[in-house]
């Protein structure tokens, strides 16, 4: 998680190749329930930053995305977290990847979160907001933590 940034734009290209990245992940029946916002607007990120205890960081970030779920015409209504969760997990990584840096703020399931960020986003109805994922160039270096625990391991249970 890399919660400060550098204050340099973020090239579109690396933008497209991120959310290309989200894109690809699988979901439920295949329904792709996602769409995403790019915010730029320092005013709304700054507004964006507000909407959570945990969302102070995103007030430095060049860039916030918003991932959202469509509601209507879904296969598997019922999947939509889990699809949204594979999307965000392949965004991080591919941000990771290309040398910048992003943190996943949570805004879904938590009713008045999610409608002050479609508020702000000015996101239509037919559409929730799921999470705030601020990215930039980093200010900071954090190592990755090893969280691999052999004894949750179970062979042959």
């Amino acid at each position: 998680s890399i919660r400060k940034y550098q204050e340099r734009p973020v090239e579109n290209e690396k933008i497209l190749q991120i959310l290309k990245a989200g894109m690809q992940a699988p979901s439920a029946c295949n329904q792709q329930p996602w769409e995403f916002y790019v915010v730029t607007d320092k005013e709304k990120i700054g507004l964006l930053s507000q909407t959570t205890p945990y969302a102070g960081c995103a007030a430095g970030a060049p860039v916030v995305i918003i991932p959202v779920y469509r509601t209507e015409s879904l296969p598997a209504p019922s999947m939509i977290p889990i699809d949204m969760g594979l999307s965000l997990e392949n965004i991080w990584l591919e941000t990771d990847e290309i040398g910048l840096g992003g943190v996943w703020l949570g805004i879904a399931p938590i009713e008045e979160r999610m409608k002050e960020v479609e508020e702000i986003v000015g996101i239509p109805e037919d559409q929730r907001a799921f999470a705030i994922f601020p990215l930039g160039y980093p200010a900071e270096e954090r190592a990755q933590q090893d969280r691999f625990d052999e004894s949750r391991i179970h062979f042959d249970a």
